[in-house]
């Protein structure tokens, strides 16, 4: 059984688990493979996410809950939502299917606009169990389900559903504002999308903002061409000695053949390492995902 925390109290800010959130867009395009994940280019969208007080309580509940479904491309998922009072958001059991029942928060009976996001993560659950697709750690395993929705088109919902201000304390998932925002603006370059356009809750636009300068900064680190004068020349000066700074994200190989160096360093959009031949500008081709990337080694 899998458990979503509708969090008040302090939240957690900045970046404390990007390593994870990195290696989780990994293991998707390792698990799914780069046309299964492309197939995730249309996001659920704030019509079908919709859930408010003329709808019916459980008809509208189980719209909202196929519509997420549908989302994550799970044709053949059924899904059973009921309420009860309970501290966490939602929880899924997680059986062989494709019969899924998932609990709420009886406080969605009333405040009904984040129900979508407390189903968009226990649903990103049901579609990684199918994938048997899981990280050992269960924290980690978490920060993997809440990627794995905002990266495939449903997880918007949980970052709108923050609020902090003098009167609310809210978030849902496991990530931070900014790791969603960053996700997410990771999903925006892949597919050319924008979803700032949906955010009902201001911090969570600010939140959407924060990450995508982060998720910017993938796109303009050394050897990439894109790198800034600063980074060009503390990779020109790494070259030389043949060894990166500490807390670098590329490092430098002695070549199979020969004398020369190579050079790995993450892709940025799927973060898998590629390694290519310390020779000038060049266009390497990440074998996972297949972007091309503009080189100057």
């Amino acid at each position: 059984m899998t458990k979503n925390g509708g969090r008040g109290g302090t939240i957690e800010h900045g970046f404390p688990h990007l390593a994870t959130v990195r290696a989780s867009i990994t293991a998707l395009f390792r698990r799914m493979s780069a046309d299964g994940v492309r197939a995730y280019a249309t996001s659920l969208s704030p019509a079908d996410a919709a859930f408010d007080a003329s709808d019916d309580l459980h008809l509208g509940a189980q719209r909202v809950a196929s519509a997420v479904v549908r989302a994550l491309r799970l044709p053949d998922v059924r899904t059973v939502v009921a309420f009860r009072p309970m501290e966490e958001a939602a929880v899924v059991e997680l059986t062989a299917g494709p019969e899924y029942f998932i609990e709420v928060s009886d406080r969605f009976r009333i405040h009904r606009r984040d129900l979508a996001a407390a189903l968009s993560h226990e649903i990103a659950h049901v579609l990684l169990h199918r994938l048997e697709l899981a990280f050992p750690d269960p924290a980690e395993n978490e920060i993997l389900t809440d990627t794995a929705a905002a990266y495939l088109g449903a997880g918007w919902l949980l970052l709108d559903a923050y609020r902090e201000d003098a009167l609310t304390h809210q978030r849902f998932g496991y990530l931070t504002p900014e790791e969603f925002g960053y996700v997410l603006a990771k999903r925006a370059a892949l597919f050319g999308e924008d979803p700032s356009a949906w955010f009902t809750s201001p911090q969570a636009y600010e939140a959407y903002v924060r990450g995508s300068a982060r998720a910017a900064r993938d796109h303009r680190r050394a050897p990439l061409a894109a790198a800034g004068p600063l980074a060009r020349r503390r990779y020109a000066r790494a070259r030389r000695g043949g060894a990166a700074p500490a807390g670098a994200a590329y490092r430098f190989e002695p070549e199979a053949s020969g004398p020369g160096l190579r050079v790995a360093f993450p892709c940025p959009v799927c973060a898998q390492r590629v390694r290519v031949p310390v020779r000038g500008r060049l266009r390497a081709r990440c074998g996972l995902c297949g972007t091309v990337l503009d080189c100057d080694t």
